[in-house]
């Protein structure tokens, strides 16, 4: 490796660490601290890699881009990079994004099932019971026998689908930008949703944000649901029309289980708090002891692929080309 890329690296994982890290790069911790004003670490000019704090505001993930001159790669510790593509125009040209592809989908597709069955088979509702002492059995729904339709299906939603196969669901639909085939079966184009949403007895949302995606799930999307329906949202909370979803929450002809809500956090008093028929989790679906090892290979790895100047994984758009800024 040349004399002129071995520059500053920020981590927000301290480097010490991160097994298998390559040498001829200097590794910088830098987490934005508790309050997001945490010092920065060196000269942000000097910055070639910048891994963006993870579980953090906008604000503080955002915080050095305009200094760092000779950023070459921002590498993210999550699937969606909707934070940094807003921002994309205080990167100089060249600069790769890439995203956390491989880190959660364990989690993510765990979570979505998790919701998946709670929803269905009353979790809530018994947790509530038991806090009051009350033994309150009931008929549920089973995820058996349903049919499922999974609306974004990159590696988060084929790991979901991989979940869902034992328990016995009668067919998974599986939608994306465009057509395609898998091992398991097609993968439909959006522009086929009004036609699939009909027969979707669950319908999980797990599509990437960005100007297609945000508020997909609007009205007449909702409305083409069948009655009972559930819609678990594991992607944004933008990709939902939050005030649609309270339409139908409020007439009781939907239910919902959602990780992330648009505003996020929700605020105390939000009607979402109280409708009826909705699960909330709070943005959990990445968190888990499963990010930790998988952040750190992942890491490991793309540096090596760096320092030897070997192709990046999960490249989503390269600054100053036709798809960037």
């Amino acid at each position: 490796m040349t004399a002129d890329l071995a520059r500053d690296v920020w981590l927000p994982i301290p480097p010490d660490e991160i097994d298998g890290l390559p040498d001829g790069l200097d590794y910088l911790f830098w987490d934005g601290g508790d309050s997001g004003d945490q010092p920065f670490p060196g000269d942000p000019a000097r910055c070639v890699v910048y891994v963006v704090p993870y579980m953090k505001r906008q604000s503080v993930k955002v915080r050095p881009l305009r200094e760092m001159r000779g950023l070459q790669v921002v590498q993210t510790l999550t699937a969606g990079v909707d934070d940094i593509t807003a921002r994309l125009g205080d990167l100089v040209p060249g600069v790769r994004l890439c995203n956390a592809r491989g880190v959660h989908e364990a989690s993510t597709a765990e979570l979505a099932l998790t919701l998946t069955l709670a929803a269905l088979r009353g979790i809530p509702q018994f947790v509530r019971a038991q806090d009051e002492g009350r033994w309150r059995s009931a008929f549920r729904p089973a995820l058996a026998d349903k049919n499922v339709l999974v609306v974004g299906y990159g590696s988060i939603g084929s790991a979901i689908e991989d979940r869902l196969v034992p328990f016995e669901v009668a067919r998974v639909a599986r939608v994306a930008r465009s057509w395609r085939t898998t091992a398991r079966g097609p993968v439909h184009p959006i522009a086929e949703l009004p036609a699939l949403l009909p027969e979707a007895d669950v319908v999980i949302v797990s599509t990437p944000l960005d100007d297609s995606t945000r508020g997909l799930v609007d009205a007449g999307f909702l409305a083409r649901m069948k009655d009972g329906a559930l819609l678990v949202n594991v992607a944004r909370g933008a990709v939902v029309d939050t005030e649609a979803l309270l339409a139908e929450l409020e007439s009781g002809r939907l239910v919902a289980a959602l990780d992330v809500t648009d505003p996020e956090p929700l605020p105390a008093g939000h009607r979402l708090w109280t409708a009826p028929g909705v699960l909330i989790s709070p943005h959990v679906g990445g968190p888990t002891s499963a990010f930790r090892p998988r952040a750190e290979r992942l890491l490991a790895d793309q540096l090596g692929r760096f320092v030897n100047r070997e192709p990046l994984r999960n490249v989503i758009v390269t600054t100053g080309t036709e798809n960037g800024s």
